[in-house]
């Protein structure tokens, strides 16, 4: 059984998920692992490959919720999308890192979508 928290997280990601089919990404994985990480989601979105990282946030408390997607994440986020792309024979097609935050906004969820995030991070 989820903690509180990770129940909060799952809901996160699932309205990351909604909110991006409505801006017409294709979602093609959730929590897809491999050895080397976790991404939160893997889409299409015009004709690229969309490695995608959700933080969703109760409140303000810990700062803004993209500030966590820090240098080390997203050199592992990387790295496990090399990977994937490699599985897909896909390593010549275009792909980004979206930042997807959920946070509290007068009383209803706000979704925001930053795409590309930053660029594929090495060593």
């Amino acid at each position: 059984m989820p903690h509180e928290r990770q129940q909060y997280g799952q809901s996160g990601e699932s309205l990351a998920v909604a909110f991006l089919e409505a801006q017409g990404y294709t979602i093609v994985a959730r929590n897809y692992r491999n050895r080397l990480g976790e991404i939160d989601i893997i889409a299409r979105h015009n004709g690229a490959w969309v490695f995608v990282e959700v933080k969703a946030r109760r409140s303000g408390r810990f700062g803004d919720p993209k500030a966590a997607v820090t240098p080390a994440k997203q050199r592992k986020l990387s790295m496990v999308a090399l990977a994937f792309l490699k599985t897909q024979g896909s390593t010549q097609t275009k792909a980004r890192f979206d930042v997807v935050t959920v946070r509290p906004l007068d009383g209803r969820a706000h979704v925001e979508v930053i795409a590309n995030a930053f660029d594929l991070a090495y060593s």
